[in-house]
């Protein structure tokens, strides 16, 4: 016998959409600002860069302290921290002090300290906003300022920002090639301002009452009541030093290289393909993880600076690695059966992907041990055929994060009492069975 259950949207209640590893509301709809740099991005990178083999290990001291406070989640989760029904109430439901990390998992973002990785930005200057689409939607996009008055030893409140957004966007245009895959990005002239500041920006979806927070920290130089309209910078930044490569998984690679240097300052990277000159990545800080690449493939890149003048450094040396393998899935399942009858269950499955990059498009498979028979299932789309289960993501949840996992239920009938399923496979790996 094989039957094909679809999604049942009108019984979502019944089940949690995600565990608490990764809430409903995040799952799908993420994303965070790389340039210049959210601090949750920031203390992302760091926490990369000190680790080994996808570990976060953070070197900077106050990464260190989010770590000890909310653990990894804010790391690995860095494009999350939202409030899912903002609805633009966000001077109403964020209180004074929390604008930095108004999600609890991300209330580390929050702490005064002059150790926050800052982005260097010339004051007046037309910069280009990098926004990660890790799920893209509809929306607009409102980036305020600190005041000229604003002390940075004080908690951030609604009245440190000027009352009104130096600039907004919306609907802005999507491309690949960004420090962790496809990004918003759009044109903005910086306001006139000097010194240490905070950009706190909100996206607040047109589709959903959903609202992502960022907090940029950003030092302006150049700032001048009366700015020169004609900028006089000529001088390129230096060649940025020899790329190394990191991690592999197959399908990305985390690259790094020595700083270069300007006389103003450097405003940007750019990872080019050393035989085609595209541009795989643009980022403020001295690695980038490429996407999208090959298995088993040899690439050669090299990597050149910028500064806010539009100044163009010479290329680095070329680096030249191989992409590697792609890892077996490392998979967990959750298998329990919180109800049952004569003749029948209720289960509820949670899947957990311990993998360093996401599963997109998972297919969980497993064997019934007793002769029961699906009848309906939810958050997924199931299909049974002899004793074999076989089980994917509805179009809402198709996509496991890394470090993250997704949750689904069914019904099915069992004269003769429910046994204990055997064989879990995701995407062909086996799984292990908490």
């Amino acid at each position: 016998m094989r039957s094909r259950l679809a999604a049942l949207g009108a019984l979502a209640g019944l089940a949690a959409t995600l565990a608490a590893v990764v809430p409903a509301e995040e799952a799908y709809a993420h994303g965070g600002m790389t340039y210049p740099a959210t601090r949750s991005y920031a203390c992302y990178v760091n926490g990369i860069e000190g680790g080994t083999g996808g570990n976060v290990v953070p070197t900077n001291p106050v990464c260190q302290d989010v770590l000890a406070e909310n653990g990894n989640y804010p790391f690995y989760n860095w494009y999350g921290n939202l409030i899912s029904d903002a609805g633009g109430r966000h001077r109403e439901i964020i209180p004074d002090g929390e604008l930095c990390g108004p999600h609890p998992q991300f209330s580390g973002m929050n702490a005064v300290s002059e150790h926050w990785p800052t982005t260097t930005l010339q004051a007046g200057s037309t910069i280009t906003f990098q926004y990660n689409a890790w799920a893209p939607h509809p929306g607009t996009w409102y980036q305020y300022v600190t005041k000229d008055d604003w002390d940075p030893n004080s908690p951030l409140g609604w009245d440190d920002l000027e009352p009104v957004p130096f600039d907004q966007v919306t609907n802005p245009p999507m491309r690949d090639g960004g420090p962790e895959g496809a990004e918003y990005y759009w044109e903005a002239t910086l306001p006139n301002k000097s010194g240490r500041h905070i950009i706190y920006s909100i996206w607040q979806r047109s589709d959903s009452p959903e609202a992502f927070y960022n907090c940029s920290d950003v030092v302006f130089t150049g700032g001048d009541p009366n700015p020169d309209p004609d900028p006089s910078d000529t001088e390129a930044p230096t060649a940025p030093g020899t790329p190394t490569a990191g991690s592999t998984d197959g399908t990305s690679a985390r690259i790094s290289w020595p700083a270069a240097s300007d006389n103003v300052g450097v405003t940007e990277y750019r990872v080019h393909d050393a035989a085609t000159d595209q541009v795989l990545a643009t980022t403020t800080n001295t690695s980038a993880t490429l996407t999208g690449l090959s298995p088993d493939t040899d690439y050669e890149v090299y990597v050149v600076a910028r500064d806010a003048a539009g100044n163009t450094s010479s290329p680095s040396p070329t680096l030249a690695f191989n992409s590697g393998s792609a890892p077996a899935t490392s998979c967990e399942v959750e298998y329990d059966t919180p109800s049952s009858w004569h003749g029948g269950f209720t289960a509820q499955v949670r899947v957990y992907n311990g993998g360093h990059s996401p599963i997109d498009g998972w297919e969980l498979t497993w064997d019934f041990t007793n002769g029961e028979t699906l009848t309906q299932s939810w958050s997924s789309v199931a299909e049974q055929s002899g004793s074999t289960v076989t089980v994917t993501g509805a179009s809402w949840n198709s996509t496991i994060p890394h470090h993250g996992s997704v949750e689904f239920g069914f019904n099915a009938d069992a004269p003769n009492g429910a046994g204990t399923p055997e064989g879990f496979e995701l995407n062909g790996s086996p799984c292990s069975v908490a």
